[in-house]
């Protein structure tokens, strides 16, 4: 079981605030390689099928955007022209079928996220028909989670009924902020009414769970300014916030070379705006999941997090299983059995492969088992900030202390700067830790050790 305590001590994350990956997988995607390409994925899949599989989550990618914000470091088209997602389609049912071919019929599927770029790019018929083609090639669950990112500039009120109607039952829309200056910086121009028109469809049309993200360091962001936004945003009720960390790498990220760095807040107003939020939604009766997240706490992200059920996966937080991930569209990231595997970046070299009928795959990963030791310690940590090394001892056949001693002795700083507590039994980690629950995470990273410079790394707070 998980208590929800959270203390937010400045100064400790002042000083220990540097670069680190946020192990949405473990290794990081950085680590994925050429080698394991579309034969690989086959042979891993067909022992799959082989051992008798189990249910699926499902990602679909969507590229496109009709305008750019200037903050995105995500895999996205600018386009304002439609036709692209027609065609876009056409693939992605083909990759689809072949997918589904592959892993061999009767596949049960508990999670579905439709993920971008902007998802509602597509018309309505053409979400009618991907949510067809899927229902034809997997069975969804009853109870399943099933969601979908909106931009609520993007999207009328008869498109959040058809997705109620297709059986989507969670959905993410992005706010970032309120602030007529910030969304001016950053190429975001979005009114209060149409987030909150957004939430009301959504809530009249069977969503059960509604979740908005905000994130802090844009330009022109202010402690006031982000206060406001936190109290409107409260207002309106969300059953879930992200509260992300702006990564201002114009280096890595095109777009964001648009954005005036001397418009950026100060490190220490930074903190202050984080430091707000956390007080303004613990206030508000919001419980901290972990990283960048909070959920009221009847939500089923913090009961599983109570009963420890909670997982991580690309996604982020979950409360099904850790399944397989089948992900489909450009840029996609799946997981199968010891294995990740990431589709083609790029429009075109995505399209080529399944001309050639070929499944897209572009890099990806075969886990060892110290990778597999290692990837259950990160996601026990970041889901129930808390290790239980007899479990680990009896799971793997090994011996915690010995096999980590360059780790505990680490852990051993950590617990000095109050992060952790250690025992014989378990690694701990304190209230005041889970604010740097990344850093803790990243002593268990072997690759790390191997790398002296982590600057592809966003910071961690």
């Amino acid at each position: 079981m998980t208590t929800n305590e959270l203390v937010v001590d400045l100064e400790l994350i002042r000083r220990l605030d540097k670069n680190g990956p946020r192990y949405t997988s473990y290794p990081t995607a950085d680590r994925f390689a050429a080698d394991f390409n579309a034969d690989r994925y086959k042979h891993w899949v067909s022992a799959r099928r082989a051992a008798g599989g189990g249910p699926l989550s499902l990602y679909i990618h969507i590229p496109f955007c009709n305008t750019l914000c200037f903050y995105c470091a995500c895999n996205k088209v600018i386009t304002k022209d439609r036709s692209k997602s027609a065609e876009y389609v056409r693939y992605l049912l083909k990759e689809m079928a072949m997918q589904a071919e592959l892993l061999g019929p009767g596949q049960i599927v508990e999670q579905l996220h439709f993920g971008g770029g902007t998802p509602t790019f597509l018309s309505d018929d053409e979400i009618r028909q991907v949510m067809a083609a899927i229902r034809q090639h997997f069975t969804l669950i009853e109870d399943g989670e099933y969601s979908i990112e909106i931009d609520p500039r993007k999207v009328s009120d008869d498109t959040i009924v058809l997705l109620g109607q297709a059986g989507f039952n969670r959905i993410s829309i992005g706010v970032q902020d309120f602030d007529d200056e910030v969304q001016k910086a950053v190429n975001r121009i979005q009114s209060e009414e149409e987030t909150l028109r957004i939430i009301r469809a959504a809530r009249a049309n069977g969503f059960n769970s509604v979740s908005i993200d905000l994130i802090y360091g844009l330009p022109k962001q202010t402690i006031e300014g982000f206060g406001r936004t936190l109290d409107r945003v409260v207002a309106a009720n969300p059953d879930r916030l992200s509260i992300y960390n702006y990564a201002h790498m114009p280096t890595i990220f095109k777009p964001q070379r648009r954005i005036n760095e001397t418009d950026l807040p100060a490190a220490q107003t930074k903190l202050d705006i984080l430091s707000l939020a956390v007080r303004k939604l613990t206030d508000a009766g919001y419980v901290y999941i972990g990283m960048d997240h909070f959920a009221k706490p009847e939500d089923e992200l913090a009961v599983a997090q109570r009963e420890g059920r909670l997982h991580r996966n690309f996604q982020g937080y979950s409360t099904h299983s850790d399944c397989d991930l089948v992900a489909l569209g450009v840029s996609a990231i799946g997981k199968v059995g010891p294995t990740y595997s990431q589709n083609q970046r790029e429009l075109e070299a995505y399209y080529d492969a399944l001309d050639r009928d070929e499944l897209p795959v572009m890099r990806g990963m075969e886990l060892n088992q110290d990778d597999i030791i290692r990837r259950e310690i990160i996601q026990a940590l970041m889901c129930h900030f808390c290790l239980d090394k007899g479990t680990l001892e009896r799971q793997f056949g090994i011996q915690f202390d010995a096999y980590f001693a360059t780790e505990l002795a680490e852990l051993r700083e950590h617990e000095a700067e109050g992060l952790v507590t250690l025992s014989a039994q378990e690694v701990r980690v304190t209230p005041k830790g889970r604010m740097l629950i990344r850093n803790i995470c990243m002593v268990f990273d072997h690759y790390l050790r191997t790398r002296t410079e982590h600057a592809r790394y966003s910071k961690v707070i």
